[in-house]
């Protein structure tokens, strides 16, 4: 099965060495997204997830899929303290589409002011 690596233009080109995703049939890995260089960098962790979602949103809209498509979301948080918010704006994302999740708290992530990471799992057949 061939490996597609693609990045998307309405996000930042990566700095790192990665791929914004990597398509393996119809699975689509999606890359750790952050709201690093943008308005929300330094706010609270709820305005970076929307901004997060919003990103992964172009990023399924681009490939003909949408937020019923995930399979398995990870999320990094910093701190645990807005998380009844957190899963408020999760739901109205997701809908009734749930998919598996694991939260995990970090002490930081790669750029101070950031306070959310989500990375993702999707199927391309499911829209």
């Amino acid at each position: 099965m061939q490996i597609e690596r693609k990045n998307y233009p309405h996000l930042d080109r990566p700095l790192g060495a990665y791929v914004h995703t990597v398509r393996h049939g119809d699975l689509l890995f999606i890359s750790g997204l952050t709201a690093f260089n943008t308005p929300a960098q330094d706010e609270d962790l709820i305005a970076q997830a929307e901004v997060i979602l919003e990103q992964m949103q172009g990023i399924l809209e681009a490939e003909k899929t949408s937020f019923q498509g995930l399979l398995k979301v990870t999320i990094f948080v910093t701190e645990l303290g807005q998380l009844s918010q957190l899963r408020t704006v999760l739901f109205r994302y997701f809908e009734q589409h749930l998919p598996a999740s694991s939260l995990v708290q970090v002490e930081s992530l790669f750029v101070p002011g950031l306070k959310i990471e989500v990375e993702a799992i999707a199927a391309l057949t499911a829209a």
